[in-house]
């Protein structure tokens, strides 16, 4: 009997301590604009919150508090000094004499990108045992929400603004430290035509990247954004698909199904296809009637040692072209690369999002480069 009673009372303790291991942890930390009250559309705002110096803190989830309606993205940004002193600055390219805050960069110094969100995109859980390392003796001391403001509706009648992050934290440190690698490109598309921005860089740092979610951003042009790892010498190159999506589907980190690793001597590569029916040529631009063209890969390592240039950039077009890197093997690039993909990276036949019709074979007529055939 006594030892029915201690076994019963053992397996009790063990229950109660995971418990408490896996609940209490855990803490919420607010990333949320103050009471902001943005003064024109495609203002961006930022606000920081410092963190512990003493002892590192790690991020394990991100809940938006936001709409798609006030907010046309955010960015969460780990910065070693905040780009102002101010509770609320204006921090983007549109700063200027209009705005009633004091016009800033987002960080003073150490700035990364740790988290991206749009389009009313639901919230992202990190895989076990990873997290972003913040805080401590780390080189981000702050973090900083960036908020681009897509109306300014609310704040014509006197309502202000606390959109931003709710973020899942914990003081048990993980094994695995996240990070962020950022493709992004330059250019321009003409006016009545369809373009590809194209983009990328080699890893030169002896380093295991674990890509495990991936996020695709552009404005209303976008048609589909694919992101690759490019392996091997030119005649034998493979190019493996890291993701890929419409990015007028909302814009959240998704899995990478793949089993794919980042390694010394590889190459990472993003393409974007766009196709403008304006008759106005349309400029990469921090505007809503601008482009971007961005393919985020969200990653784990073993270790503390994260990719020192977490940011891969192109002119893109007419300057730009994967053809134009002698150590890239166009001819070896999937044939559905630029094609929208089925449900769910890819919108139900039909869908419209905004305010045109989505298809999942797209026609190109005018570009007679062999490569672009791909996309017929």
């Amino acid at each position: 009997m006594w030892y029915n009673m201690a076994r019963h009372m053992l397996l009790l303790s063990l229950n109660i301590f995971f418990f408490l291991i896996n609940n209490i942890s855990t803490e919420s930390l607010n990333v949320l604009m103050p009471d902001a009250r943005a003064t024109q559309i495609d203002e961006y705002l930022c606000t920081a919150v410092e963190m512990d110096y003493d002892s590192p803190t790690f991020i394990t989830g991100f809940n938006p508090s936001a709409t798609a309606k006030d907010a046309h993205h955010m960015l969460l940004y780990g910065c070693t000094e905040p780009g102002s002193k101010h509770k609320i600055w204006n921090c983007g390219e549109m700063a200027n004499g209009n705005s009633d805050y004091t016009p800033g960069p987002v960080c003073e110094s150490g700035s990364t990108i740790i988290y991206a969100w749009a389009m009313d995109a639901p919230s992202l859980k990190l895989p076990n045992d990873v997290a972003f390392k913040v805080g401590g003796n780390t080189a981000i001391k702050y973090l900083v929400v960036q908020v681009h403001y897509a109306n300014i509706d609310k704040f014509l009648v006197g309502e202000s603004d606390r959109s931003g992050m709710v973020l899942e934290t914990s003081k048990t440190p993980s094994t695995k430290r996240a990070g962020v690698y950022i493709l992004l490109t330059g250019g321009k598309i003409d006016a009545q035509t369809e373009e590809l921005f194209e983009v990328a860089c080699k890893i030169d740092q002896n380093i295991v990247m674990h890509p495990f979610a991936f996020r695709t951003h552009a404005h209303k042009l976008g048609l589909v954004n694919s992101g690759y790892r490019v392996r091997g010498d030119y005649d034998d190159q493979v190019w493996t698909e890291i993701g890929r999506r419409s990015p007028q589907l909302p814009q959240m980190f998704y899995p990478i199904n793949n089993d794919v690793t980042l390694e010394k001597g590889d190459y990472v590569a993003a393409a974007c296809t766009m196709l403008n029916t304006r008759s106005r040529t349309v400029q990469i631009g921090p505007t809503g009637d601008d482009e971007m063209c961005n393919f985020y890969i969200m990653y784990w390592v073993d270790g503390e040692e994260l990719l020192e240039d977490g940011i891969c950039s192109s002119a893109g077009p007419p300057s730009y072209y994967f053809r134009r890197n002698k150590n890239l093997n166009v001819d070896n690039i999937p044939d559905n690369a630029y094609r929208i993909p089925p449900p769910p990276n890819g919108p139900e036949p039909g869908q419209e999002l905004h305010g045109h019709m989505q298809h999942n074979q797209h026609h190109r007529s005018f570009k007679k480069d062999k490569r672009y055939s791909k996309i017929i």
